[in-house]
């Protein structure tokens, strides 16, 4: 599960991510292609992942509830997808960011 880096005071701009193109995540500089998929635009969904456990050398299990905004980003040549979810519902204790990243094996649409 990627976090998002970026916290914003407003909601997540669903036009900012309806462009194909190739952007670098300074964060991590990996490359990736954003893009967007309208069938996941305002669904609920659950998403279910891990994270380093800080100042250790663990992983632990995290759980978000929330929207998905229908935007997206491919890594590799050969796509790793990973969905923006915001209106968080669940997090983990103390998490401090309005949206998450999500693999999209990991997610579970809740309308479905």
């Amino acid at each position: 599960m990627r976090v998002c880096s970026e916290r914003r005071q407003r909601r997540w701009p669903v036009h900012e991510f309806g462009k194909e193109n190739v952007h670098v995540n300074s964060g991590a500089d990996l490359a990736f292609r954003s893009g967007f998929n309208p069938h996941y635009a305002g669904k609920r969904a659950e998403c279910d992942g891990g994270a380093h456990i800080a100042g250790t050398k663990y992983a632990g299990r995290q759980f978000f509830a929330g929207s998905l905004t229908g935007a997206y980003r491919d890594y590799g040549d050969y796509p790793w997808r990973w969905y923006l979810m915001t209106e968080l519902t669940q997090m983990p204790t103390g998490y401090a960011q309005e949206a998450v990243w999500c693999d999209e094996g990991s997610l579970i649409l809740e309308d479905e």
